[in-house]
């Protein structure tokens, strides 16, 4: 399960040593983190790190499959996450030391910055390949993010990026050796943790406003 822990001025949340898919107590635990960084006072910043192969393998399948009823909720609660991610008032880096896929990649979108290891490990967005559609939210989420002929592509094909060929195409900031992503990534959040606040909240509620509208529509998150 996800763990916070903290760094000087910078939050570090561990998402876990599994796929770290989105079940729903796993959402829960990370938006109690968020909740966490939230209230805590003083400059601050955020970074999101994984542990093992995965930083994140999207969402738990086996668990909607097994409760079909609850589909609809459960969309809401994770294009909320990204919502709370993205307009958080302090400065958020993700970590991407492994496998980065669908849901996963999409809440790594939701943060300011992406630090991915060169070597190993692949960030790709795979509805096309395994038939499920974006919902609008999800399909606002990237197109903010990313460049229109890399959200195409990425969306389109379900193409899998390396590190290399990720920082090429504007996914992410850096790609750097293994031991160095995580604390990249810690040294990109301390350097900007003294904007923490209501300033930048409010920039990023005001840039991405109708991003967020579409991932919080509840009464029709699936288009």
């Amino acid at each position: 399960m996800p763990s916070l822990d903290r760094q000087d001025n910078v939050f570090v949340l561990d998402l876990g040593d599994g796929e770290n898919r989105f079940h729903p107590d796993w959402i829960s635990a990370v938006g109690a983190a968020l909740d966490e960084v939230e209230k805590a006072e003083g400059p601050r910043a955020l970074v999101t790190a994984a542990t093992g192969k995965f930083y994140s393998n999207g969402l738990d399948l086996e668990w909607l499959l097994a409760n079909p009823d609850r589909h609809h909720q459960y969309v809401a609660s994770v294009q909320e996450l990204f919502a709370r991610l993205l307009s958080l008032p302090v400065v958020t880096v993700a970590a991407l030391q492994g496998h980065t896929f669908a849901a996963g990649a999409m809440f790594s979108l939701a943060h300011d910055f992406r630090v991915m290891r060169a070597d190993r490990g692949y960030w790709c967005l795979p509805e096309a390949d395994i038939n499920i559609p974006f919902t609008p939210g999800m399909t606002a989420l990237i197109r903010s993010r990313l460049a229109p002929q890399t959200a195409h592509e990425a969306m389109v094909t379900a193409r899998r990026y390396g590190g290399t060929d990720a920082a090429a195409a504007g996914i992410v900031d850096r790609a750097v050796e293994e031991d160095a992503v995580r604390s990249t990534a810690v040294e990109i959040a301390q350097a900007q943790a003294a904007k923490a606040g209501d300033t930048v909240g409010t920039i990023k509620s005001r840039m991405y406003a109708p991003v967020l509208a579409a991932l919080r529509d509840t009464a029709n998150p699936l288009g």
